[in-house]
C-alpha cells in the first residue's frame, strides 16, 4: 500500500472470494473489464480476455446471453487454462439467465462469478421465480454473485411504487432522489432475497450504476452507509474517447477519495476498431493517480514550451512510457516492486534538473538554445550525461540496468 492510500480511510465491508481474488476487506482495490467479442467466439473471446490479462485486468465479465454462449464458456475456461490463465471469469445474465444456467451447468460450473440485474430477470411473479432459480444455482455451484442495478434497466414496478408512495407524501421529494432510493431498495432488496433463499452474506456483491456523474456519485454515497457488501463502481455508459475518461475518472475519483468502492470497471465505448485494453489501462491509472495502488512505473514530462521547440523529449517520454508498459507482463513477477518506479523526461533546464532528482531516474533533455547534452540523475544524483544519436537508447538501457539492480535482488 502506497502511503497516499494509507491516508484513505476505506468504507469497512465484507471480503468476498472470487475465484483467486479477494474482493473487499483490507483487500486492494481490484481492477476489471468485459469482454466485448461474441462469447460463442470462442478464439476471439479467449484472444481478448488474455490481451485484458496481460495488461492487468483481475477480473473478466463476459456475455452469457444465449445458449450457443452458454456452452462455450468451459471451453473458454480450458483454453485459458491451457496458456496458465487462471483469471476469474465472470457471466453477464440478462432476461435468461436462469434457463441457460440450468441447461449448461457445465458453464455455471465454468463461471467464477454471476452478475444478476434486478431489472431483468423478468417481470411480476416470474421475476421472483427466476431470480431465485440464478441464486439457487449459484448456492449449488458456490459461486458469488453481484447484483448489478442499471439506470437504465431499473426495475420499473419498484420505480412506479416508489413514485406512487411519494405523489401521497404531505412534502414530496423530488423525482431524482425517489429514482436513487429505487436503485438503492433494488440492491438491498434483492440481496435480502438472494440470502433469504440460502446465498450467505459474503457472497454477494452490489452496484448502483448510473451515466451522470453526480448522479453516481450521490447514490453509492446512501448505498455505502446502508450496507457492508463489496461494492462495484463504474460509471455506466461512459462514452467514447476523453468524454468517457474524463467523466469516469470525475466520478470514481471523488468516491474512490471517500473510501467508497473495493472493485471498478470503465465502460469505454471503444472506437471501431480499438482495443478493449483502454479500459484497464484507465482504471489502472485512476488509481495510481491516487496513489492507491501501482500498476506500471511512472513517467513524469513537462508539457513542453517555447523552450522546447523540438519534439524530442515528447518522443522520447512516449517511447519509454511505451516501454515499460510493453514490458511489465515480464517484470510484474520477475522485478517485484518495480511498479513503483518513476522516470522522469523532461525537456528543458527550468525544471529538468529539479524534476529528474525527484525521481529514481531521469534524463533533462535540451531546450531551444540550450547545450546540446542531457544529463541524467540516478536516485537524485547526476551519474551521467548523454549526447549525440543514441540518447533515447542510452537512457533506455539505463533505466533497464537500474530495474535488474535495484529490483532483481529481491
Amino acid at each position: 500500500m502506497t502511503r497516499a492510500a494509507a491516508l484513505i480511510p476505506r468504507r469497512r465491508c465484507l471480503a468476498v472470494r472470487i475465484g483467486s481474488v479477494t474482493i473487499g476487506g483490507d483487500a486492494p482495490i481490484v481492477v476489471q473489464s468485459m469482454t466485448n467479442t461474441d462469447t460463442a467466439n470462442v478464439a476471439a473471446t479467449v484472444a481478448q480476455i488474455t490481451d485484458l490479462v496481460r495488461v492487468g485486468s483481475e477480473l473478466v465479465r463476459i456475455t452469457v446471453n444465449n445458449e450457443e454462449a452458454a456452452a462455450a464458456v468451459p471451453q473458454i475456461r480450458e483454453r485459458l487454462a491451457a496458456q496458465g490463465i487462471a483469471v476469474p471469469l465472470i457471466g453477464d445474465f440478462h432476461f435468461n439467465g436462469h434457463r441457460l444456467l440450468t441447461k449448461y451447468p457445465a458453464c455455471a460450473e465454468a463461471l467464477d462469478k454471476y452478475r444478476i440485474n434486478p431489472g431483468n430477470v423478468g417481470r411480476g411473479r416470474k421475476k421472483d421465480e427466476q431470480f431465485a432459480t440464478i441464486v439457487e444455482l449459484a448456492c449449488r455451484h458456490d459461486k458469488p454473485a453481484r447484483i448489478g442495478v442499471n439506470w437504465g434497466s431499473l426495475d420499473q414496478e419498484l420505480a412506479v411504487r416508489l413514485m406512487d408512495e411519494n405523489a401521497r407524501l404531505p412534502t414530496p421529494k423530488a423525482a431524482t432522489e425517489v429514482m436513487y432510493e429505487a436503485m438503492i431498495l433494488s440492491a438491498l432488496e434483492s440481496a435480502t432475497r438472494a440470502e433469504a433463499i440460502g446465498l450467505g452474506h459474503d457472497r454477494i456483491l452490489l452496484s448502483v450504476k448510473m451515466s451522470g456523474v453526480q448522479d453516481l456519485i450521490a447514490v453509492y454515497r446512501k448505498l455505502a452507509v446502508r450496507c457492508d457488501y463489496p461494492l462495484h463502481l463504474g460509471l455506466t455508459e461512459a462514452g467514447m474517447g476523453s468524454k468517457g475518461i474524463v467523466a469516469s475518472t470525475a466520478a470514481l475519483a471523488v468516491l474512490l477519495q471517500e473510501g467508497i468502492g473495493d472493485t471498478i470497471r470503465i465502460s469505454l465505448t471503444p472506437e471501431p476498431g480499438g482495443s478493449r485494453t483502454q479500459e484497464v489501462v484507465v482504471a489502472q491509472e485512476i488509481l495510481q493517480a491516487m496513489g492507491l495502488r501501482s500498476f506500471t512505473p511512472a513517467v513524469v514530462a513537462c508539457p513542453g514550451c517555447g523552450r522546447t521547440s523540438s519534439d524530442y523529449f515528447q518522443q522520447l517520454a512516449q517511447r519509454i512510457q511505451h516501454y515499460l508498459r510493453e514490458q511489465m507482463p515480464i517484470w510484474r513477477n520477475r522485478y517485484p516492486g518495480v511498479e513503483a518506479l518513476t522516470v522522469a523526461v523532461m525537456g528543458c533546464v527550468v525544471n529538468g534538473p529539479g524534476e529528474s532528482k525527484q525521481a529514481d531516474i531521469g534524463i533533462s533533455l535540451p531546450g531551444t538554445g540550450e547545450v546540446p547534452v542531457a544529463p541524467v540523475y540516478v536516485d537524485g544524483e547526476k551519474t551521467v550525461t548523454l549526447k549525440g544519436e543514441h540518447i533515447a537508447t542510452e537512457f533506455q538501457q539505463i533505466v533497464d540496468a537500474y530495474v535488474v539492480r535495484r529490483y532483481g535482488a529481491r
